[in-house]
């Protein structure tokens, strides 16, 4: 059942990056999504099975690397993991990731797909004239990347109301006290930190990032700060 629902979300995701259609594109991350969550909910273990969280780096090349690393950052936190910048390193920047195999495996899934439909969007985008254009695609990518945010933490918390399962919570919970310990046992001192924005960059972003969210209302989530290890 595992890899028939992660095939079935590689499917809408190979979809949802090979469409120049942005409903199309909205009806396939809308169903991937979805999909992600409930199989996040039904990989969880008994209450009081004891498992140990994992970790992996990731490194985003130029260009836009700080972008990219944003995107991989709030995509991992929607899912469960704590993920933390790490800096410069392998020519780009780096994102250290915490957290459990299946959620692991789902923020790896997810931000490789939404990396290639942010990069296919961000060459579509035409700045205004008159403009700073390269501030205007840096607001666009982070409107776009906080706008995912809310879509990807809408469906996680969907799912997690209609497990129906009075333990659910409880596990959920003792699952990120695990993630946090691991963190702070790896980097004592962390910082946060929040990007600015500029012109109407941001907002057009949230307007391409919002038709992913196709059929789905409510109050927008505000993404957390990134977490700066050191």
């Amino acid at each position: 059942m595992r890899e028939r629902t992660l095939e079935r979300v590689r499917k809408l995701l190979a979809k949802a990056e090979r469409t120049d259609n942005e409903h199309e594109r909205a009806t396939f991350m809308a169903a991937a999504s979805a999909l992600m969550a409930k199989y996040g909910i039904d990989a969880l273990p008994p209450a009081g099975t004891r498992q140990a969280p994992g970790d992996r780096v990731v490194t985003l090349p130029g260009p836009w690397a700080r972008e990219k690393a944003r995107l991989v950052s709030l995509v991992a936190q929607a899912v469960r993991c704590r993920p933390l910048l790490i800096g410069r390193g392998d020519g780009g920047q780096r994102v250290h990731v915490f957290g459990f195999a299946a959620d692991l495996e789902r923020a790896d899934l997810l931000a490789t797909s939404l990396l290639l439909q942010m990069a296919s969007g961000l060459a579509r985008v035409r700045p205004p004239e008159g403009g700073a254009a390269r501030a205007y695609r840096r607001s666009w990518l982070l409107g776009f990347t906080d706008e995912v945010y809310r879509l990807l933490r809408q469906a996680e918390e969907q799912a997690a109301a209609e497990a129906g399962t009075p333990g659910t919570a409880l596990v959920l919970a003792d699952r990120r006290a695990e993630v946090d310990r691991a963190v702070a046992a790896h980097y004592p001192r962390i910082r946060r930190s929040v990007p600015r924005t500029s012109g109407t960059g941001y907002e057009d972003g949230v307007a391409v990032g919002r038709r992913a969210d196709l059929g789905r209302t409510g109050v927008r989530a505000a993404p957390p700060p990134e977490l700066v290890g050191s």
